[in-house]
C-alpha cells in the first residue's frame, strides 16, 4: 500500500451488533474497491477477535458501556451510555495514534462524532443502518404524534 496515496477513513458503528455488522459490510465493500483506502473500524474491546481483510484494522476503545451481549437489560441506559460515554476514549483514539484521517463514517446515533469531527477537521458522513422504513416514521414523527397515532395503544 502506498501511504502516501491512502485515503484513511475511521468508521465508528454504534455498538451493537445490528449496527456493527452493516457497517463492517460497507468498509469491506468499500476496502475491496480500493487498494488505497485504509479503514480504520473503532470498536469496544470485546471486539477484537474478528477478522478483518489486510486494510480494514481494528482499534478498541475501552469497554465504557454495559457489554454488547446484553444491552437488552437496560435498553435505554444502554442508548444514553453509548451516546455520552464513548466521545472521551474515541478523541483520547484519535490522539494516542496520531492518525491521519480522511473522513470518519459514523453511525447516525453517534451524534458526538461530528463534534469531534469539527474539533480535527474531518467530515463526519453519517451511516443509517436500519431500513428506511424506521427512518421514515422517525422523521415523521411528529406528524403521528399530531394525528393521534401515539402513544400506542394495545
Amino acid at each position: 500500500m502506498d501511504t502516501t496515496s491512502v485515503v484513511h477513513v475511521v468508521a465508528l458503528p454504534y455498538p451493537d451488533r445490528g449496527h456493527i455488522n452493516p457497517m463492517m459490510k460497507l468498509c469491506k465493500l468499500l476496502a475491496s474497491s480500493d487498494e488505497n483506502l485504509l479503514i480504520t473500524f473503532v470498536v469496544m474491546e470485546e471486539w477484537l477477535g474478528s477478522y478483518m481483510p489486510p486494510n480494514i484494522r481494528l482499534l478498541s476503545i475501552p469497554n465504557v458501556i454495559p457489554s454488547e451481549q446484553v444491552p437488552g437489560d437496560d435498553f435505554l441506559g444502554f442508548i444514553e451510555v453509548a451516546c455520552t460515554k464513548m466521545e472521551e476514549p474515541f478523541q483520547g483514539m484519535l490522539e494516542r495514534h496520531e492518525l491521519n484521517v480522511g473522513c470518519i463514517m459514523a453511525n447516525t446515533y453517534m451524534q458526538w462524532a461530528v463534534l469531534v469531527g469539527k474539533r480535527w477537521n474531518i467530515a463526519v458522513p453519517s451511516l443509517w443502518t436500519m431500513s428506511p422504513s424506521v427512518l421514515s416514521i422517525y422523521y415523521h414523527f411528529d406528524l403521528l404524534s399530531s394525528h393521534g397515532h401515539l402513544p400506542f395503544h394495545d
